[in-house]
């Protein structure tokens, strides 16, 4: 078994007085995470920091417990054990600062409402439930549209939108809570080239407004290219690290096995990035 990450000195006080070295507070905190299906464990002792202000790539093989690590953060299945933290509390007293983007085969897009409706449910948390979502909420739901590109396509049902609009409509959802940490699923898959390079702008804009993204992603060539930072996962955390000390081809074989196929061409995309810096 792996053993959980080294703890600071203050990981037993409250994280509201940890932080990530550089005085900002720790987004998300992982310690001991085991999450089981049917007595079969999915995830197992996992544990993590993630640093502040970081685009994080969360990578792994199919079927490694990427999207399972995510729910488990959000209480959305339970966790046979371990502990998670959420700008030093639970995810339940924090999740106003918490922004989702779920993988698109898992939304029912037969579901009767506009993109404009899917995007004002992101402001629920501010407006309160089962209270009517008033002018001002629409405008802002409209703006966060216009900041994905499909700013006119607000009133168009779901189910009339392509992938890539559907995608764009559940990123502008997140966008319009101002979270300060987001966590996404595969938000890059089966979308077109546009669609990925506005995920791509958008990641970085919040960057540079001092936002966290963890974002779950699977095409390997181009995680030197959107990432800081990594955390390669297969049921347990290989490695994690900075992406230009961690995304290696040592970590990566550890990582994928005998499934990898791309380890060349990662390294070829690697190298081309490091001498165009």
């Amino acid at each position: 078994m792996l053993n959980p990450p080294e703890r600071n000195d203050d990981a037993n006080l409250p994280t509201a007085a940890r932080d990530d070295g550089t005085g900002a507070e720790v987004p998300l905190s992982v310690y001991d995470l085991t999450v089981a299906y049917h007595r079969k464990p999915v995830i197992w002792d996992v544990g993590f920091d993630l640093p502040a202000g970081q685009l994080i790539g969360i990578v792994g093989p199919n079927g490694a417990g990427k999207s399972t690590l995510l729910k488990a953060v959000m209480d959305l299945i339970p966790r046979a054990s371990g502990r998670v933290r959420v700008f030093g509390d639970t995810y339940r007293e924090n999740r106003h600062r918490v922004g989702y983007v779920p993988q698109r085969e898992s939304v029912d897009w037969q579901f009767p409402v506009s993109a404009l409706d899917v995007v004002a449910m992101g402001l629920y948390d501010k407006i309160g439930w089962c209270r009517p979502v008033r002018k001002r909420h629409r405008e802002q739901a409209r703006e966060a549209l216009g900041r994905v590109g499909i700013g006119d396509l607000a009133d168009r049902q779901i189910s009339q939108l392509s992938g890539g609009q559907q995608q764009r409509t559940f990123l502008a959802r997140a966008l319009v809570q101002d979270a300060d940490l987001y966590l996404m699923d595969e938000p890059f898959a089966a979308v077109d080239a546009a669609t990925e390079r506005a995920i791509v702008e958008i990641l970085r804009d919040l960057k540079e407004r001092g936002k966290t993204a963890a974002v779950i992603h699977h095409d390997l060539q181009t995680v030197p290219e959107y990432f800081d930072y990594v955390v390669l996962l297969n049921m347990r955390v290989v490695a994690q690290g900075p992406v230009s000390q961690t995304f290696t081809q040592d970590n990566l074989q550890k990582t994928y096995g005998g499934r990898l196929t791309l380890l060349d061409e990662v390294t070829e995309a690697m190298r081309r990035r490091e001498s165009s810096l």
